[in-house]
């Protein structure tokens, strides 16, 4: 084999510019392939951070009624409906996969939160000790909340960076007074999310999902929320999960196991339902990849015709070393060896075609990135699987040239000379 390897090498050597052309159809057929497979992977992965967000692997659990979400902001508490316990809370730490678990009471749009004359559009939250944690807040300045804010049920506040610039402008919001339902809360501290994400926006679907959160969101202990708005409220729930692929089937058992408890009529219509971002993450990467899955094939083309080229410039090669091949036989070399021979140096010529198209998609692949801002994400499975997938090409496309070599007569070989 190791003979056959160099003879193999010897010949694409002896035949530089000819060796070249028959590798690029290969070369430009692999290109093609890492080059959109990179783009896909890369595109899914943006898609997912879209979605999920900064990599914080959080699942929340909503309750629901007649199939839409319950927002508070506009209803009042349905009946049927029970606020969950603290037990109901550590069985859901139990299931697999789950970090951390949050309640939290929620309002999308707080028309009755005020600085000085200033009317905050942004969120409420009244969340317990897990949410900053759970979400991956840090506090930039002051202080979070301390037990005693929560069992004195004190009238306390938390502001996000971006609630922070909308609210106050440079002004530092820590000591400063909000007015929430007619009752003034101190904000003690500014927080922020350890990774910041920022959603890439191309359409009024991406809009309409993140317009709700560009005026920030404001925090306050769960245990002053009842005074604020409503009793017996039901919460929603925040969980945290190992990593994202845990996230469907940790939330879809969540939503089950707080229909059973939480929910008492059965004829409302309620339940609680998993707001599964992953899962929309994979039908809009299902979507993108359907789109780029054509692609490959388009690309597989020129790996057919440079397949072709290969078995022509192999056929030419029978044809040129016809008494070579006599010679050889004539001294006792068997059909298997021959046969051996040109399969190895098609299987090399194909394989080094291989190798230059990947190394050229990959650099493509950056190029592209760089270019039209596209994220791109080097698939090492990918890579192997386009450098054995282009020695099968020379191997099989080299099957008819080298059986044609293995069984040339000798005689009528050695006579064409």
């Amino acid at each position: 084999m190791r003979e056959n390897i160099g003879l193999a090498f010897q010949g694409i050597w002896g035949h530089k510019m000819r060796s070249v052309l028959t590798m690029l159809g290969i070369i430009i057929g692999i290109a093609s392939i890492i080059t959109i497979v990179s783009t896909i992977q890369g595109t899914n992965e943006q898609i997912k951070e879209n979605l999920i967000g900064a990599g914080n692997n959080v699942v929340t659990v909503e309750p629901y009624q007649n199939s839409q979400r319950m927002d508070f902001s506009w209803s009042s508490v349905p009946q049927g409906i029970r606020q969950i316990t603290e037990d109901t809370r550590q069985e859901l730490e139990k299931i697999s996969g789950v970090e951390k678990v949050s309640l939290y009471y929620s309002r999308s749009y707080s028309q009755t939160l005020f600085y000085q004359n200033t009317q905050f559009n942004g969120k409420l939250y009244g969340i317990d000790e897990n949410f900053l944690s759970v979400y991956g807040y840090q506090v930039k300045s002051g202080r979070g909340f301390t037990q005693g804010d929560f069992d004195n049920c004190r009238k306390v506040a938390l502001v996000d960076t971006t609630a922070a610039t909308s609210l106050f402008g440079g002004l530092d919001p820590v000591g400063k007074s909000l007015e929430i339902q007619n009752d003034v809360y101190i904000v003690t501290g500014v927080v922020a999310q350890s990774k910041e994400f920022a959603p890439v926006i191309n359409s009024m679907k991406d809009y309409q999902l993140y317009a709700n959160t560009s005026a920030g969101s404001v925090y306050v202990p769960s245990s002053v929320w009842p005074t604020v708005y409503q009793f017996e409220e039901p919460q929603s729930v925040a969980i945290k999960v190992e990593n994202t692929d845990a996230m469907t089937m940790a939330g879809k058992e969540a939503a089950d196991i707080l229909t059973e408890k939480q929910i008492v009529n059965t004829e409302s219509k309620l339940d609680y339902r998993s707001q599964d971002m992953l899962e929309q993450a994979q039908q809009l990467q299902k979507m993108s990849q359907s789109t780029n899955s054509q692609l490959i094939w388009i690309a597989s083309i020129s790996l057919l015709v440079g397949g072709i080229g290969v078995m022509n410039i192999m056929l030419v090669s029978v044809t040129e070393r016809t008494s070579e091949i006599g010679l050889k036989k004539a001294i006792g070399a068997k059909k298997k060896r021959i046969l051996l021979q040109f399969l190895t140096e098609s299987a090399v010529l194909t394989s080094l075609g291989g190798i230059i198209g990947v190394i050229s998609g990959i650099v493509l692949a950056q190029l592209i990135s760089k270019m039209m801002q596209i994220p791109v994400s080097i698939s090492i499975p990918a890579i192997g699987v386009a450098v054995v997938f282009s020695t099968l090409i020379g191997v099989i496309f080299g099957m008819l040239p080298a059986y044609q070599a293995a069984n040339l007569n000798p005689i009528e070989a050695l006579r064409r000379e």
